[in-house]
């Protein structure tokens, strides 16, 4: 189990870094493309590369080791794609009434809106340790936006901006359902949805237009800061929840700054220095937040990924099988005490 978690957690960083690529690399190109143009590009170049990975996969025969959307999820598809139209549309109207600094410290609630509505909403199971953890996260988060000298004031776009970060965190918990099914499914539906949204958007607005390298590069950016972040992030989401691998996710900002001083020579502020060490503790306190207690699991017939070493699949095969395969399989009643964090036996919101 410690090693499936150590894994979840580098695939949550490793989106993290992939999507901090997304904002020095926009403001290069947003000089030819416009935001909401340039969102949607983001988003399709995201489904049109994983489409592309999805049909060299499938070409192989390995699409039999995913579970395909159902009819059943098809709410919380739609619930995805809605907040990510809405809550980009929220953020630009609150940039337009109020500072951007303003903006940018706000911006850090939606780490803290991801656990709440997981807690409250999803039933998802959150420590003290991983509360700790978010909470200086979310600290450090607001240390690297801070800007010196800058004035920060509570507006109506302040309340634009809070509604983009409980979107976005209704989205990551829309997202963590979709988590124990196909990934590459899920960005795909997400790239598409969310992009053809926005180029309505931009059209409305008469804002598709660019030169069209400056459009390649954008479905290439797409693809990798979107696209693959994305598909990291909803593996992660499979093992981790989504308020756990949100926490995870906002190293982002920091792997940008460092990005923005090698492309364009522009030096961390003295915040990053003081935040840095705290989004360490933050994240120590989030990597081993794993509990022990006491526990019981109900019989459930259900198809995912397991091996027969973790404590939790007992059945038998006609021929002996050690390593990781996937197959429907039913569990008796179990009660036993184990270290455990979530996962398709210890979170009773998921239905597998």
């Amino acid at each position: 189990m410690k090693q499936t978690l150590n894994k979840a957690i580098l695939l949550a960083i490793l989106a993290a870094a992939l999507y901090s690529i997304s904002a020095p690399l926009s403001k290069v190109l947003l000089g030819s493309l416009s935001p909401t143009f340039m969102a949607a590009l983001l988003y399709l170049g995201a489904g049109i590369g994983v489409l592309g990975l999805m049909w060299f996969r499938n070409a192989r025969g390995s699409q039999r080791n995913e579970e395909r959307i159902s009819r059943r999820d098809l709410p919380f598809v739609a619930a995805m794609i809605a907040l990510d139209i809405a809550a980009p549309i929220l953020l630009m109207v609150g940039l337009q009434k109020t500072s951007a600094a303003s903006v940018s410290l706000l911006g850090n609630f939606e780490i803290v809106a991801t656990a709440l509505i997981a807690l409250l909403f999803f039933k998802e199971s959150i420590t003290n340790r991983l509360w700790i953890g978010i909470a200086f996260i979310t600290a450090s988060c607001a240390l690297l936006s801070m800007e010196p000298g800058i004035t920060y004031t509570f507006s109506v776009g302040s309340l634009f901006v809070l509604g983009a970060t409980v979107c976005w965190g209704l989205e990551n918990n829309c997202t963590r359902m979709l988590s124990v099914r196909d990934p590459m499914q899920v960005v795909v539906l997400k790239g598409f949805g969310s992009g053809f949204g926005s180029l309505l958007i931009a059209a409305s607005l008469g804002q598709v237009h660019g030169d069209f390298s400056s459009l390649i590069y954008a479905l290439v950016l797409g693809f990798f800061a979107y696209g693959l972040s994305i598909y990291f992030y909803v593996s992660a989401q499979r093992h981790l929840g989504a308020a756990r691998t949100s926490a995870f996710y906002a190293v982002a900002p920091f792997i940008g700054v460092i990005i923005s001083f090698i492309l364009f020579g522009v030096p961390p502020n003295s915040s990053f220095f003081i935040a840095l060490p705290v989004m360490i503790i933050g994240t120590y306190f989030a990597s081993t937040e794993g509990h022990v207690h006491p526990h019981s699991h109900l019989a459930v017939t259900h198809n995912h990924w397991h091996r027969h070493n973790d404590g939790h699949h007992n059945h038998s095969h006609e021929k002996a099988i050690w390593g990781w395969h996937k197959h429907v399989h039913t569990h008796e009643p179990l009660e036993h005490i184990h270290e455990h964090c979530l996962s398709h036996h210890h979170d009773t919101s998921v239905e597998a």
